[in-house]
Parts: structure tokens; C-alpha cells; sequence
């Protein structure tokens, strides 16, 4: 009996320490206690409720797992960028530049010091391959001034580019290798767009490679921001980075709706708001400079400048319009009566919002038009003037 009794002292404590384990081990983990058939059938009714219906039941709110994306919503773009993405290149410019290292002034205290140094310059952009021709479009402030342009597909290949022609007014060039089987970017319609619709951004942001970056049409129609004289932008929040201007902006089915051309600055703390040339307006270009080398847009030779804000006429009212600075050598403006200083307040009847808007207008006119300009001339008065249009002259 004395003996039992030293066990049971002796085993009480390990039997104690178990029975806490095994209380810790079931509180911690309940799943561990056997469940009662009716708990049983309410969870793996709970489970069976989680498994999507299936396909019979579609329309009720639940989707089959294997069910297709929903129109204008698809869950990943990857196909439409590999569509298009070959037809998008890297374009590389080299140009030589001519600077003075040694001031006017000590020219001749150092005779045998070169006066000036030839270095050359690099950069990189993007293009979007036009057609199977080989005909490319880009920015113009990408090749500006540049002595040689070299152009790499994503397949490796690369080929030096003639410059078939430029449109400074809308910031595009159309240049042109001779490859053979080149990809071409199919192009959509930029008048359809809308606000909302996805944008796709591809280029070679930063000199990394191509790009690929995402967003939604911002806004359409923007003008009046100085970065081209004319100007129809589509808005985008896709990020365009340097690099990027002359790539491609496509929607999501892989057609083309822009050539990305701008940013805003950074430095000013703006962020998403990028700018894209309008596809429709870059298909008109192409095909005139195509054509003709060149696009003619009209010019009548009168150099103006906007007014100071708060300028105001002999009866105190607000003046709107621009201010004839002076006019270009043999232009047709000579002709007109107008002098420098005249303000210009209306032209064909429609008021002048400023200089840009001014030559816009008098660009989109037709070579042999007439414009009607309203003016004032300070200390004289009001007065009306014909002023001739004619081609623009080509830059040299």
C-alpha cells in the first residue's frame, strides 16, 4: 500500500503536466476535438458555397473560373502589346556641335588657342513603323539638327534613316528604312476616343529598352500649351518618360491613337500628365510629306508677339489680340499697311486670343487665301486690313 501510494506521488505531477498540455494543445487548435455530424454538414456546406457555379449558372452573379474577361475589361493587355510592340523603335541621332571655348576677347592674346571645339551629341527617342515600306514617325525635336539617325527594332535589327520630311507646326517627322518584312503598328481612331479609355504607352523610356507603361485617356482636344504651334493633344496619365517621345500611345485593343510627344515638367511637382499627338492628325501629315516632302500650311510673313496682361484701348477697355513686332524679309505683309506696334484684335471676324492662336490660324489657311485682320493703331485708332497667305517658306 506504501508503495502505491509513493507512485501515484510520484506520477501526479507528470499527469498534472499533461493534462495542461493537452488543454493548451485544444485551446490553441480546436479542430483538434471530433465534430458533431451536424457541424460537420454545415461546414462542407460552408465550402460547397465558396465553388463557383458552373457555366449553366452564369448570369446570376457568379462566373466559372475559366469565363472570359468582360468587354472593355480584360485582365491583362499582353496580347495586344504583343501585337503591336515590334512595329515601336528605338531611334538614336548624332549630331555635331560647334562651340566657342575661348572668349572673343582673348582671341588674340592666345593666337594658337583654338577658338572654337566640334564635339559631337547623342540622344534617343522612339518611332512607330508606318507601313511595310519603311516609312517612320517620330517627333520632330527628335531629329532636329541631327547629322545621322539610326534605327533599332526589338527583333535586333538596325538601319541608318533618311529623312523623308518634317512638320514643325505639329512637332512630327517622317523618316524611312529600307528593311524587309517590318512589323507595322495598325492604326485606330483618335476621334472616337473618350475620356476613360485605356491608354498604353510603349517606347524607350530613359535609353532602358522598350517600355511599356499604363493609364486612361486624361482629356482630349488640349491646345494653347506652347509646345507646338499646332496643337490637339490627347492628355494621358500613362507615364511618358525621356525616351518616349515618338513612341507609340495605343488603346487596348492595339491600335494606335497617338505618338507620344511631351511631358510636364516633373520639376514643378506634376505628376500623370503627359501629351500625345492625335493619330488621325499624324496619318493626314505622313501622307502629304509622303507626297510632297513636305507640308504646306499657309504664312503671311508678320511676326507677332502677345500682349501685356491688363492693356486696355482709349476707352478703358480690356485689349485682346497680338502686338506686329515686325515682319519677315519679302513677306507678303509689307504690302498691307500694317506697321509695328499695331495691335491685332480680330481675324476673318473671330476675336485673337494670342500669338499662337494667331499663327494657327493663319497656318491651317490655304496658300493664295486672304485673311480680314481688325487692328488698332495707337494714337490713330481702328482700322482694317487684307492680309495675304501664301506656302510657308521652306526652313533651312
Amino acid at each position: 500500500m506504501q508503495r502505491l501510494s509513493r507512485l501515484v506521488k510520484y506520477l501526479s505531477p507528470w499527469i498534472a503536466l499533461g493534462l495542461a498540455g493537452a488543454l493548451l494543445a485544444v485551446y490553441l487548435k480546436p479542430s483538434l476535438l471530433p465534430r458533431p455530424a451536424a457541424a460537420k454538414v454545415g461546414a462542407e456546406a460552408y465550402r460547397a458555397a465558396e465553388v463557383p457555379a458552373p457555366a449553366a449558372a452564369r448570369g446570376t452573379g457568379a462566373e466559372a473560373p475559366d469565363a472570359e474577361p468582360r468587354r472593355g475589361a480584360p485582365a491583362t493587355y499582353a496580347d495586344a502589346i504583343a501585337r503591336v510592340a515590334p512595329a515601336v523603335v528605338n531611334v538614336s541621332t548624332r549630331r555635331v556641335v560647334v562651340e566657342r571655348q575661348l572668349p572673343e576677347q582673348f582671341a588674340q592674346i592666345f593666337p594658337d588657342w583654338p577658338e572654337f571645339r566640334r564635339r559631337e551629341e547623342s540622344s534617343r527617342g522612339s518611332g512607330v513603323i508606318l507601313d511595310s515600306a519603311g516609312h517612320i514617325a517620330t517627333n520632330y525635336h527628335v531629329i532636329k539638327g541631327v547629322q545621322e539617325i539610326i534605327v533599332q527594332l526589338v527583333d535586333g535589327r538596325s538601319a541608318r534613316a533618311q529623312l523623308v520630311g518634317t512638320d514643325p507646326d505639329t512637332d512630327l517627322a517622317i523618316l524611312k528604312i529600307d528593311l524587309r518584312d517590318l512589323p507595322v503598328m495598325p492604326l485606330g481612331r483618335s476621334d472616337r476616343l473618350r475620356v476613360g479609355d485605356v491608354a498604353l504607352a510603349i517606347g524607350n523610356s530613359a535609353g532602358l529598352g522598350q517600355t511599356v507603361t499604363q493609364g486612361i485617356v486624361s482629356a482630349t482636344g488640349r491646345s494653347q500649351l506652347g509646345l507646338a504651334l499646332l496643337e490637339n493633344f490627347i492628355q494621358t496619365d500613362a507615364a511618358i518618360n525621356p525616351g518616349n517621345s515618338g513612341g507609340a500611345l495605343v488603346n487596348a485593343a492595339g491600335d494606335l491613337i497617338g505618338i507620344n510627344t511631351a511631358i510636364l515638367s516633373h520639376e514643378q511637382g506634376i505628376e500623370g500628365i503627359g501629351f500625345a499627338i492625335p493619330v488621325n492628325l499624324v496619318r493626314g501629315v505622313a501622307a502629304e510629306i509622303e507626297a510632297k516632302g513636305r507640308v504646306v500650311r499657309g504664312w503671311s510673313g508678320v511676326g507677332v508677339g502677345d500682349l501685356p496682361q491688363g492693356l486696355t484701348d482709349e476707352r478703358g477697355q480690356p485689349v485682346q489680340g497680338v502686338e506686329v513686332i515686325g515682319f519677315y524679309r519679302d513677306s507678303p505683309a509689307l504690302a498691307t499697311g500694317l506697321r509695328p506696334g499695331d495691335v491685332l484684335t480680330h481675324l476673318d471676324g473671330a476675336a485673337v486670343t494670342g500669338r499662337q492662336d494667331f499663327l494657327g490660324r493663319i497656318a491651317r489657311k490655304s496658300p493664295g487665301e486672304t485673311a480680314k485682320v481688325r487692328a488698332i493703331r495707337p494714337g490713330e485708332g481702328r482700322y482694317e486690313a487684307a492680309l495675304p497667305v501664301v506656302a510657308r517658306p521652306i526652313e533651312r
